[in-house]
């Protein structure tokens, strides 16, 4: 009976679900509250110093996802819990952040229908650096095929707006009266709408570039507290964020799709 129990013990040890189960829920000793409990010996009574059960629960859920033809185990951590080693909620909000960004640029500035809002966010290089066109000029609406860009504020800036209009990929050839700049708004074509799939796909790309700078930050964040926290706690938090980063990429492209389709109508 006594092997069969010391062999049970020697299993439980020794499968890796409960040693990652173990590794996943314990914390350190001096994180916990001593519990004394006494008991008798020969007759007499003795008092023993124990540590109480030292869990600390990470992983509030765990549920099983189909893709890419397996299954994949997704982890949902207690941002609250590990919030002295890392402010997972403050990762999330930068990601979603992204995200938003990418859907105020499809709005703004990819659409079959220019508009004066189209052309707001078109970089100019100055020589303070590079500011929104908008910074830079009062833009307006003259009629529904003429857009007009009044640089009298920054007439020294108004070359290298023409500049920006034309290189911007909106398939613009902007004409230039002083410091009044002349947007005639070109008629919808079929390449003119693919051009424009091939812009949201750039942009697209940019906001995964913004995204793994997120990601990367994080990292570095984490790597911070690598000698005070266990390995498997680690391994846990830096699932989710790659979980996170997941996910995000997953949305850009289902907008990305969203916005191809509305394109080429």
């Amino acid at each position: 009976m006594a092997l069969g129990a010391l062999g049970l013990k020697c299993f439980r040890m020794g499968h890796p679900a409960f040693r990652n189960y173990l590794a996943a829920s314990i914390r350190p000793v001096s994180e916990v509250t001593p519990k004394t409990v006494h008991e008798r010996q020969h007759g007499h009574r003795r008092y023993v110093v124990y540590p109480a059960v030292p869990v600390r629960h990470f992983v509030t859920k765990k549920a099983k996802v189909k893709g890419k033809g397996q299954s994949q185990t997704r982890v949902n951590i207690n941002t609250a819990l590990v919030e002295d080693i890392i402010n997972l909620e403050e990762v999330n909000e930068d990601m979603k952040s992204v995200i938003e960004a990418l859907k105020d640029n499809f709005n703004k500035t990819l659409n079959t229908r220019t508009s004066p809002g189209s052309l707001d966010q078109i970089a100019v290089v100055t020589a303070d650096g590079k500011l929104a066109l908008n910074q830079i000029s009062q833009i307006s609406m003259k009629s529904p095929q003429l857009i007009l860009v009044n640089m009298a504020s920054f007439p020294e800036c108004t070359a290298a707006a023409i500049k920006a209009i034309r290189e911007s990929g909106m398939n613009l050839n902007p004409e230039v009266e002083g410091t009044l700049i002349r947007v005639p708004i070109p008629q919808v074509t079929r390449e003119h709408r693919k051009m424009l799939v091939k812009l949201a796909k750039q942009n697209t790309n940019k906001a995964k570039d913004s995204l793994r700078k997120v990601h990367t930050n994080a990292m570095n964040k984490l790597k911070k507290s690598k000698d005070t926290v266990s390995e498997d706690t680690i391994r846990l938090i830096v699932k989710q964020i790659s979980q996170m980063a997941d996910d995000t990429v997953a949305e850009l492209e289902r907008h990305l799709a969203v916005k191809t389709k509305e394109l080429l109508g």
